[in-house]
């Protein structure tokens, strides 16, 4: 409670009666877009509990909890926590009220009836579900029934979509300007001498588009840190990758300074991060305005990353809210499994980021045609960036092909081929385009 009271105060209540807590409230703001009433996870709405996902601009009002002293039941304070809710909707002119329901009782009716069949029943009153008849008498509806919502043995991890409608919203009278301008650098490996070569060529592309071009998101390539092994003595693979892990914080420094400086988000491409337990993991770091950043692991590791550099799969995905968007980040061979890039569309997500680092054409039109396709399957955008040029001494990245682009859904309000740009392959430049 204590942190979803720093992120959104007003949404948190506590009921009290002679100093004792009875009843406890949580809210957060969410943004649901076109499908407001796509499934959804406890976990991914509410940022694993945590609520860093609140967003000021959005346009529903999340209930992610409602508790009541079991010895003070049925003496309205629900009701009163409820109503609460209600008059917050409205005060802030939110569109509508969303929760997850757990199926309270249908563990004991899962022989007899599916999910959908449970909620009908419920409705009609042949089975009673106290949270679900108490939520239907606050003038909810039950708009969908939805799959592991939440770990609940009770209710076989299922849970009914409610929502409330709001009947005082107002059309806000001008919608916010969202368009969002991206710059996806191609960045050239060359032999370098040290590590202020590396953050004069890093420099020159985040200068570029935020002084220039006035970017707000800058998407440096997969493992584009690695040209910085140019400097170094030639080593074995899995030495020199552990080599450059001793550099992250000062990688971490350059790029937090840089996206400070310009005011901007940069997505640092990737680099090998050395973890507790002493493994290595692939990260794509978002480095915001303020200087802080998060991390992205890669989940789906390559045969060749295995072999040449022993690097470890990630277990999480992030979904990242920022001022004019929510995004998501998926290195490279992750966009090439669907199952990624819909979790994260299910989690609203509207523009994904791809680095990533290929050394045929083949392997280009691996990653591009699936990110391509990521983009028609879930209605966002997803942004792309490679690096190109040559490093001979550096085992592993002696060639590469890449072609920065950004796709969009087919459609007829985008581009004819669903490709919003495109650069030029195998040349050192940035594309910059609008979305």
């Amino acid at each position: 409670m204590l942190s979803h009271l720093k992120v959104f105060e007003d949404g948190q209540v506590i009921v009290e009666r002679d100093g004792k807590i009875i009843g406890v409230s949580s809210s957060l703001i969410v943004t649901m877009g076109r499908d407001p009433l796509r499934h959804h996870t406890y976990y991914g709405i509410t940022d694993d509990g945590y609520f860093y996902n609140h967003d000021p601009k959005g346009d529903t009002l999340y209930g992610a909890e409602v508790y009541v002293d079991p010895e003070c039941r049925r003496q309205g304070i629900g009701s009163i926590l409820y109503g609460l809710r209600r008059e917050l909707c409205k005060r802030l002119n939110l569109r509508r009220i969303l929760a997850g329901g757990r199926l309270w009782a249908y563990e004991q009716y899962a022989s007899k009836y599916t999910p959908e069949e449970y909620v009908h029943a419920v409705q009609d009153g042949v089975v009673r579900d106290p949270v679900m008849g108490f939520q239907l008498s606050e003038g909810f509806v039950v708009r969908d029934v939805m799959a592991n919502y939440i770990r609940d043995p009770r209710s076989r991890n299922y849970a009914t979509l409610i929502e409330w409608l709001n009947p005082h919203y107002r059309q806000p009278p001008e919608a916010e300007d969202r368009k969002v301008r991206v710059a996806c650098v191609q960045y050239a490996m060359r032999k370098i001498n040290s590590f202020g070569e590396f953050a004069e060529q890093v420099r020159y592309f985040v200068e570029t588009a935020g002084e220039d071009y006035g970017a707000d998101y800058v998407l440096f390539p997969e493992f584009f840190s690695v040209q910085l092994l140019s400097a170094m003595e030639p080593t074995g693979s899995r030495e020199g990758i552990r080599r450059l892990a001793d550099l992250t914080p000062e990688f971490r420094e350059l790029m937090s300074t840089l996206a400070r400086q310009q005011g901007l988000h940069i997505i640092a491409g990737s680099h090998p991060v050395l973890q507790p337990d002493g493994s290595l993991q692939n990260e794509a770091m978002l480095f915001r305005p303020d200087g802080t950043f998060v991390s992205q692991p890669k989940l789906h590791i390559t045969p060749s990353e295995r072999t040449w550099w022993g690097i470890n799969g990630g277990r999480s995905l992030l979904v990242i809210q920022t001022p004019k968007a929510k995004i998501g980040i998926l290195i490279c061979y992750d966009v090439e499994f669907p199952e990624a890039a819909r979790y994260l569309a299910e989690q609203g997500v509207e523009i994904l980021f791809v680095p990533y680092c290929t050394d045929n054409r083949q392997g280009y039109l691996r990653v591009t045609k699936c990110a391509a396709a990521r983009a028609i399957e879930n209605q966002i955008y997803v942004v792309t960036a490679g690096v190109v040029g040559n490093l001979p001494d550096v085992p592993a990245m002696d060639i590469h092909y890449g072609r920065a682009a950004v796709f969009t859904p087919s459609d007829f309000e985008f581009a004819r081929d669903g490709i919003q740009a495109e650069a030029d392959p195998n040349v050192e430049t940035m594309l910059v385009t609008d979305l």
